[in-house]
């Protein structure tokens, strides 16, 4: 189907790794996704089991994207975007350890510079502008998407760097589904998707809750979990 000048898709690919490979297919555009860390003990709150993750994060994120810092959003469950990297002015210091506050998104043009969200139930959408090189991550939770932060992303990237809704590639990761979520984000996020016109739209098709080996589930866990970590980067230098 033809809406807003691209080419509409959207692909169900159940456990499988490679959901990620329409992002990773494109010129200067790496992304990855951590799942769950066999051995930690997620029998802490969120900050403590992170803590204990922090290291085994770290090492990937330096293997994958040769750095140790990456950009944190808070994720306060709202639908506030942020810019980062040297374009976006104050707000454009190094990454560090603090998250930004108040946002649950985050976009870049900057090479180098490293975007990471945290999940465990609720979607990671990972952005791409095939066009300008642009990239964001966003944390899409039940009410992430009752806000749309997937338009409020795209949004921010058209002021921010151009960015045309036709040009963008557009994933969405594991997230709790039906039967185990009584309300279908998934299915909502890709209607937001198609009402932007995005160029191109994929699911993952993959239910957090289904498998505890593979992934942390919130719900399932009653809140004991630990956190997956969604991380995208332009390549090139900084």
């Amino acid at each position: 189907m033809t809406r807003g000048g691209g080419l509409w898709r959207s692909v169900g690919v159940t456990r499988d790794e490679d959901f990620l490979a329409p992002l990773r297919e494109l010129p200067g555009v790496r992304a990855d996704f951590i799942e769950r860390v066999p051995g930690v003990p997620v029998d802490g709150e969120r900050d403590e089991v992170l803590e204990r993750l922090r290291p085994h994060h770290e090492a990937r994120v330096r293997e994958m994207f040769g750095t140790d810092c990456w950009w944190r959003a808070e994720q306060v469950h709202g639908a506030a975007v942020a810019v980062v990297g040297s374009s976006a002015g104050e707000a454009g210091e190094k990454a560090s350890s603090e998250p930004l506050e108040g946002v649950d998104g985050l976009v870049t043009d900057q090479p180098g510079e490293v975007l990471g969200i945290y999940v465990a139930d609720c979607g990671p959408i990972w952005l791409a502008d095939r066009r300008t090189g642009a990239v964001g991550l966003l944390h899409s939770g039940k009410k992430g998407t009752e806000g749309n932060i997937l338009e409020a992303g795209v949004r921010t990237m058209s002021e921010a760097f151009g960015t045309r809704a036709r040009d963008v590639v557009a994933v969405l990761g594991p997230c709790i589904r039906p039967p185990h979520y009584e309300v279908d984000i998934a299915a909502r996020i890709a209607g937001q998707a198609e009402d932007l016109g995005l160029g191109d739209f994929r699911d993952s098709g993959v239910d957090t809750a289904a498998d505890l080996d593979r992934w942390y589930s919130y719900r399932m866990e009653k809140g004991r979990t630990g956190r997956m970590l969604a991380l995208i980067m332009r390549e090139g230098a900084a």
